[in-house]
């Protein structure tokens, strides 16, 4: 079975899943996100057939949230926060240090596919900056000494396992 055809047969899994209703699109695109890392092309294809949904709306709807990547992203998504509070406690400092760290720059994926680095505009923590959020967990109060720590963790545990 070709790379394509897994992608296509597990999308209408998720589909079926969401009993093919057309109102469960934005569910469908964050399934076939969680189960492939990013929404690919033939995801979006396969899904907007099985839902009776044109090809341009199920991109339009792809392409207006943020949360949703049409390329590949890392194992590991690292989000700086850019608001204003995170801003004036040094984020543009905690930003160009991950990019040093990662080797990569905002919008791009490390060579391993581990890391994603993004910027965000705000992530609600404005008490705690300059924040870094990984995947999930937030990190607060974020210094150069913690962007070394918080990274080499994680490279530790990806060597790891």
């Amino acid at each position: 079975m070709t790379k394509a055809s897994e992608i296509k047969l597990k999308t209408k899994q998720i589909v079926k899943q969401h009993k093919g209703d057309k109102s469960e699109l934005i569910a469908v695109l964050q399934d076939i996100q969680g189960a492939f890392n990013y929404l690919p092309k033939e995801a979006l294809t396969a899904a907007g057939k099985a839902l009776g949904i044109p090809a341009s709306r199920v991109y339009e709807v792809a392409t207006f949230y943020n949360a949703f990547s049409l390329k590949p992203r890392g194992e590991h998504i690292v989000k700086v926060c850019m608001g204003t509070a995170c801003h004036v406690r040094g984020a543009a400092a905690i930003q160009d240090k991950m990019e040093r760290t990662l080797g990569i720059m905002p919008g791009e994926t490390s060579a391993d596919k581990k890391f994603t680095l993004e910027t965000v505009n705000c992530v609600g923590a404005c008490a705690l900056g300059p924040v870094v959020v990984i995947d999930t967990e937030y990190h607060g109060q974020v210094t150069m000494a913690k962007v070394d720590k918080i990274i080499g963790k994680m490279k530790e545990g990806a060597q790891q396992s």
